[in-house]
């Protein structure tokens, strides 16, 4: 169990301002329910609920961790001494927040704090999880290397520098890092198109995301090269599989328009002049003219050392472009507004093919960066 960082300890903070920590106490998380209480005080330092939570939480959970602390150092558990250090921080925890909100501090006037103990405690704690961390690393599995890392961490910050452990990092890190190249295979040249923008939109997910912080790294095979990357783990095949840019359909649409009581002319009726109406007929031409562009992008992940296929994933995409205008032969007073607006209109000339072709790999690329998400979560 890995003591509470400052990071997560602010994320308790900001959850518990949301609510009093009733819920958590009626569970028995009396830790929980006094972070959340100490939350909502920060927010509302006379929030009646949360008073009473604290007021009842804090006991219980200092109770709770100062008897845990005492039962790990008495067992023979293998983390005993990082598992006493993990409660009495804990009570740490809560002494600082408590004092960082007036109203917390009104309920609970004198916080117990460990300070003046931890000092011993994370050198044992460093030795035993420093000989744990050697251990899980023998074991060469790539999960009980990520383990032993987070072990050697934890013995550097209790005791920087402590014998060797910088070293230990590095390694653990290493046998626990997944390492991917990643081979994004060219778009035919026979299209005279330019994946270029897509490639590099990947690369940037790939190295925005996927950093020297985590356990997964993704590399170019000129960079893999270029570095002497010590061990390929898995490739990463990105290529389209099937595409077409600008496939081209016309189609056009007759039909007679009407129009009735239209004053066509006038008439002398009885030494008068009157209008004459009658119906108007046009023939209406509609031409639609669309260019479709769409692919599918195969992903698969292959293990290098097997060969085995990992994942194998398609993404489709596709792209509609189209115009419209029309022409007519007849009377325009049949047109409807938009029917003659329609027939003043000119063809229109489609996009680029590069520029069709990015705009069809544009949802490929939404569909491909979950599938990445997802595939290595858990790594």
């Amino acid at each position: 169990m890995r003591i509470l960082s400052l990071a997560s300890f602010i994320l308790i903070l900001l959850i518990g301002a949301c609510t009093s920590g009733k819920k958590a106490y009626q569970r028995g998380d009396y830790y929980d329910a006094v972070m959340q209480a100490i939350g909502r005080l920060r927010q509302n330092p006379d929030h009646k609920k949360s008073k009473e939570t604290l007021r009842n939480s804090y006991p219980a959970a200092l109770e709770w961790l100062e008897t845990d602390a005492k039962n790990q150092i008495a067992s023979n558990a293998p983390n005993k001494w990082n598992g006493a250090l993990v409660s009495y921080e804990r009570i740490n925890n809560m002494y600082e927040a408590i004092r960082q909100a007036p109203g917390a501090l009104k309920v609970i006037p004198n916080p117990k704090s460990y300070y003046d103990q931890i000092g011993p405690l994370k050198e044992k704690a460093a030795e035993e999880l420093y000989n744990s961390g050697i251990a899980l690393l023998m074991k060469g599995t790539r999960e009980d290397a990520k383990r032993a890392f987070f072990h050697f961490s934890d013995v550097n910050r209790y005791v920087p520098g402590y014998k060797d452990v910088v070293e230990y990092l590095d390694k653990s890190k290493f046998e626990a890092t997944t390492f991917v190249v990643v081979e994004q295979v060219a778009v035919p040249t026979r299209y005279n198109l330019s994946g270029g923008f897509f490639q590099d939109k990947v690369e940037e997910y790939l190295n925005r995301n996927y950093t020297e912080r985590g356990f997964v790294q993704f590399y170019t095979p000129q960079a893999a090269q270029s570095m002497r990357l010590a061990r390929t783990d898995q490739y990463m095949r990105l290529q389209f599989d099937d595409f077409s840019v600008g496939n081209t359909t016309v189609r056009e649409r007759e039909e007679t328009v009407k129009k009735d009581s239209v004053k066509v002319g006038e008439a002398k009726i009885d030494g008068k002049t009157v209008p004459v109406y009658n119906t108007v007929t046009a023939k209406l031409i509609t031409v639609r003219k669309e260019v479709v562009s769409e692919g599918l992008l195969s992903m698969i992940i292959v293990d290098a050392k097997t060969g085995g296929v990992l994942s194998h994933r398609k993404f489709p995409g596709r792209y509609e472009w189209f115009t419209t205008w029309g022409r007519f032969n007849g009377d325009e007073r049949a047109l409807s507004q938009a029917q003659i607006d329609m027939c003043k209109r000119r063809e229109l000339q489609p996009p680029d093919p590069q520029s069709m072709f990015l705009s069809f790999a544009s949802p490929i690329y939404d569909q491909l960066v979950p599938a990445i998400r997802s595939f290595y979560q858990n790594y």
